[in-house]
């Protein structure tokens, strides 16, 4: 007996996104979520009062007519939502270690070029040129700008041109094509692997509106689960999947790993598709596949230091900071821990009661998991819970906590003074909390080189099991967002979808 037309497996955004649009359109609907907290990235949490993003530190694209705009309202979210613009002459600053300026990333086209112009006058039509071809890019990807397309992303150009190729085909300058390519911890981006269709949709996205969420992403997770419930929808946490059942060619449960079966129609999956086919009782699905699944590289993860500041001591930016220690952008992700952290990033909570005062901070650098790997059999989450990973691991964040800090000190003289306490995420927390592969930030790695090996198809091999989640074609809360749309657009016709999302 089939008791739900469709179960998704996650509650991060696209499954929750998902359900939303599958519930709205009559479907009963269930999401599994094996933590408390549902989310995935969209999670936030409180220290001493100060409340911190996980994964969602500033999102692009919500100005009126923008296309995830157009997807918040269609969600009934956005006139919920607290939001507040970012600095309008430059969202994100980008420096570098050998001079104390600060370059502009700034919102809209024009403004964009004739921020960075003002320090590279020279290099202006070739500004204008790297946006005209930003848009170009953007506009082959149908979808992304929520147009009705029936062909398949795979065959679209733009795929097999590398990001750091690219702008310096664009820009002459070598300041500026680091400039350019400076917020790249945003999407993990490797200069000679990334392709140009990540680095143009991110860029494209801020450089049309950039805003914050004042006091966490978090209430994205929130309002979307209400309207789910309202739609008729369920939502359970602590409801960890350890089986998915095929039997006849068909998903016909799950079991939880408590015994629990839950019997579907259709089942989606919003987890890594490697663990999906971890999970997976099959012979349908070739053993062909369920390898390479498992061998795709995953994007790096990250370190983070959460930082409580104390009262009244470090104003508020509207910015994001991006510094680095030498000129190349692009080598900070692939840096050994002998080699120490290339630069970091730095994002400033809006809280509704911090008034011109910042009441925490968030700096980030890359870690690869191999720097936590002697610790990969502890866990932070039920039902696997560990009490602590010991003190030879807290010794080892304390140390690297310390480093960031000091690197951050550099950019920043008095910050030290500033901060009251602070706690630290490695790649284990990501893993965990989030349930990403090895504490990978932006879920698998795209490569240029091999565009349609890195691109995961919404369909399987089996008719009723679909995929769905920022391991489709990109990553971030847009390209989630677009992914739930190519997921559900199976289920109801994707350019019907598409037109009612535009028309709502």
């Amino acid at each position: 007996m089939s008791d739900y037309d469709v179960v998704i497996i996650g509650s991060g955004l696209g499954g929750l996104e998902c359900a939303y649009i599958l519930s709205k359109e009559g479907y009963k609907v269930l999401v599994l979520e094996k933590n408390r907290q549902l989310g995935g990235s969209l999670q936030t949490f409180v220290r001493e009062k100060a409340i911190f993003d996980t994964g969602i530190h500033y999102i692009g694209g919500l100005d009126e007519g923008q296309n995830l705009y157009k997807c918040f309202k269609y969600f009934n979210i956005y006139d919920k939502l607290k939001l507040i613009k970012m600095d309008e002459d430059g969202f994100d600053r980008i420096s570098f270690g050998d001079n104390g300026r600060e370059y502009k990333h700034a919102q809209g086209y024009d403004n964009f070029v004739e921020q960075l112009s003002q320090e590279f006058p020279h290099q202006r039509q070739a500004l204008k040129n790297y946006i005209e071809h930003i848009q170009e890019v953007c506009n082959y990807f149908p979808l992304y700008q929520l147009k009705e397309d029936n062909n398949p992303v795979f065959v679209t150009k733009y795929l097999d041109i590398n990001a750091r190729d690219f702008i310096a085909s664009m820009v002459s300058d070598p300041r500026l094509q680091s400039v350019l390519a400076g917020s790249n911890p945003i999407y993990a981006g490797e200069g000679d692997k990334t392709p140009i269709y990540v680095h143009a949709h991110v860029a494209n996205t801020y450089i049309e509106s950039a805003y914050k969420c004042i006091d966490g992403g978090g209430q994205i997770e929130r309002y979307l689960s209400k309207n789910i419930r309202a739609n008729g929808g369920e939502i359970r946490n602590y409801a960890e999947v350890s089986k998915i059942v095929e039997t006849e060619g068909l998903v016909t449960h799950v079991q939880l790993n408590t015994g629990e079966i839950i019997h579907g129609k259709n089942f989606i999956s919003n987890i890594h598709p490697a663990l999906t086919m971890e999970k997976l009782e099959s012979t349908k699905i070739k053993n062909a596949f369920r390898h390479r699944m498992a061998g795709l590289e995953n994007s790096s993860s990250a370190f983070i230091i959460d930082i409580v500041l104390k009262p009244d001591t470090f104003k508020y930016i509207n910015y994001n900071i991006y510094h680095y220690n030498q000129n190349d952008v692009w080598t900070g992700v692939n840096n050994t821990p002998e080699m120490g952290p290339a630069g970091f990033a730095l994002f400033v909570p809006k809280s509704s009661f911090g008034g011109e005062y910042a009441r925490s901070m968030t700096l980030l650098i890359y870690m690869k998991f191999d720097e936590v790997k002697k610790w990969a059999d502890t866990y932070a989450t039920m039902p696997h819970h560990d009490h602590s990973r010991g003190p030879e691991y807290e010794e080892f964040k304390i140390r690297k906590a310390e480093q960031v800090i000091d690197m951050a000190c550099a950019k920043i003289p008095n910050l030290r003074n500033c901060i009251q306490s602070y706690t630290t995420s490695s790649p284990l927390s990501y893993r965990d909390y989030i349930g990403t592969k090895d504490g990978g930030l932006y879920g698998i790695s795209k490569d240029y080189r091999d565009p349609v090996r890195t691109f995961i198809a919404p369909v399987t091999k089996i008719p009723n099991l679909y995929f769905t989640g920022q391991n489709l074609s990109m990553h971030g809360v847009l390209g989630v967002t677009v992914g739930a749309v190519r997921t559900c657009g199976l289920f109801l016709g994707q350019n019907y979808l598409i037109r009612k999302i535009n028309d709502f």
